[in-house]
């Protein structure tokens, strides 16, 4: 089994210079062209508002806690729709021009009757869509998976074959390489990872969990987005689940290392640098651990680093920005750590409630309340809140950002604010 290898300077440097190594209007998956929300060359606005820095504001149909995605002059994001019945629902793909915020595509991709029942703070279309040259891929976990040609609006393809009891509902967005399109499905029945190809939707691979779960189904469940990490030539797949989180060969599927831990139901999208991977456990006690690379098999007691169990998040992931990791969890705790060494430099409590997660661009750490707030906070041991913009609205999804444009989902729309 191949070791995995630490990163050359010249790959760190194609991942964290996010703005300057892409063009400049692609922000194509969950957290951006790097899957960890850094966006650090790029000039967002600081202060915005209702009134200030809007360029557009556009009314989004439905309800969906997916984040936008950019790509060459395109948003896209996913809503649930109810019918004129009231046991009916209809899950959707919005396309929007980045320009002018006018809505160039609403395509009804699956019909639903009588869904199963989702948690309060979930939406049927939660899990983010991925975008690629020709189509903007979307998945809404049990409930299926489409292909879309996002010039044309034509579905390429469906597939509603991968069901599984969710519990809760679908949370884990989908990840793309060059051909294969990567979903993770962990419910209580079932849990396992599955590489579509692109093109027409068939299955490249497919991995059950190989790690041992604890005896209650509800504790088998997972939700977290896996990440796609680049070393030495080959394309790694960390995909947290319950009780244990894996590292696969995205293009195989082989599975490279695993590790174990006790918790479930996580949300937090993993992190990584050239030394470690970062992840987050779940219920009941949540820990953020950093697992060093180099290892195969089971590799809990010997490239596990380092744990920290204060105040950890279940949903927003947390955040790296060069030596020191961010996390912020669903009541507002903001710790600040030591990626290297796991020790805590800082924790405050920021206002509010967190679902979404954080970015970070210019110079600043941007973190989205539920309550609708915008909070800026330095990227350094002060956590100082250098700004708070209101924008009246919920928010759950995560911001998008381009240059010097950032977008923001709210409950009810989608907006544009830009720095002049």
């Amino acid at each position: 089994m191949p070791h995995v290898l630490r990163l050359s300077v010249c790959t760190c440097l194609l991942l964290f210079s996010v703005c300057s190594t892409h063009a400049e209007d692609s922000w194509p998956a969950f957290r951006g062209p790097s899957g960890q929300g850094l966006a650090a060359d790029c000039q967002p606005p600081k202060q915005f508002g209702p009134q200030d820095k809007l360029d557009w504001k556009t009314a989004i149909p439905g309800q969906g806690w997916s984040s936008p995605v950019l790509l060459d002059g395109q948003l896209w994001m996913t809503t649930a729709i109810p019918g004129e019945a009231g046991n009916e629902l209809s899950l959707q793909a919005i396309g929007v021009d980045a320009e002018s915020g006018r809505i160039l595509h609403q395509i009804e991709l699956i019909s639903l009757t009588d869904p199963e029942e989702i948690h309060d703070d979930n939406s049927y279309a939660s899990p983010t869509p991925v975008l690629d040259q020709e189509r903007v891929y979307c998945h809404f976990g049990t409930f299926g998976t489409a292909a879309v040609n996002r010039q044309t609006g034509e579905i390429v393809w469906k597939e509603n074959s991968l069901q599984i009891d969710h519990q809760g509902g679908p949370g884990s967005s989908p990840v793309a390489t060059e051909d294969l399109l990567i979903l993770t499905l962990d419910g209580a029945d079932k849990q396992f990872v599955i590489a579509l190809n692109k093109s027409d939707g068939s299955t490249a691979w497919r991995r059950k969990r190989s790690a041992p779960f604890r005896d209650n189904p509800i504790t088998h469940r997972a939700f977290a987005t896996p990440l796609l990490w680049k070393q030495d030539g080959q394309t790694i797949l960390i995909s947290p689940a319950a009780d244990q989180a894996h590292a696969y060969d995205a293009k195989t599927g082989e599975e490279l290392w695993y590790v174990r831990y006790q918790g479930f139901s996580n949300v937090p999208a993993p992190v990584a640098d050239d030394a470690h991977a970062y992840l987050c456990t779940g219920f009941f006690k949540p820990v953020l651990g950093a697992i060093r690379w180099g290892g195969s098999g089971d590799v809990t007691e010997t490239h596990l680093e380092w744990t920290y169990d204060r105040s950890v998040s279940t949903i927003p992931s947390p955040i790296l920005v060069e030596d020191k990791i961010f996390t912020v969890n669903e009541s507002g705790i903001l710790v600040c750590l030591n990626a290297q060494t796991g020790k805590i430099l800082r924790k405050r409590r920021l206002p509010g409630n967190y679902s979404a997660s954080p970015v970070y661009a210019g110079g600043k750490l941007y973190f989205c309340s539920e309550e609708g707030k915008v909070l800026l906070v330095s990227a350094d041991e002060e956590l100082s809140i250098d700004e708070t913009n209101d924008l009246q609205e919920a928010i759950k999804a995560s911001p998008a950002v381009s240059g010097n444009r950032l977008y923001l989902r709210t409950e009810s729309h989608l907006c544009r604010f830009s720095e002049k």
